[in-house]
């Protein structure tokens, strides 16, 4: 199964976009979805997919939080 995770762009260069995933920065595909530095995002597969608004990355991420913390 896999899953996508919402990030925040901290830098473009061109169609690559720098998403940084609570401190883990990866390289996405940023040219299905015109994103700007600032924008938070969902990405899979290394694919930026769509945007999200920041209330909606941090219910992800509290989600996330507690699916680790369910299986500890």
């Amino acid at each position: 199964m896999c899953v996508a995770s919402s990030g925040k762009v901290i830098a473009l260069n061109g169609t690559i976009a720098d998403v940084d995933f609570q401190g883990n920065i990866v390289h996405a595909e940023a040219g299905l979805t015109p994103v700007e530095v600032g924008d938070y995002v969902l990405v899979h597969a290394g694919l930026i997919i769509q945007k999200v608004s920041r209330a909606e990355h941090e219910e992800i991420a509290d989600l996330f939080a507690e699916l680790e913390d369910a299986v500890k």
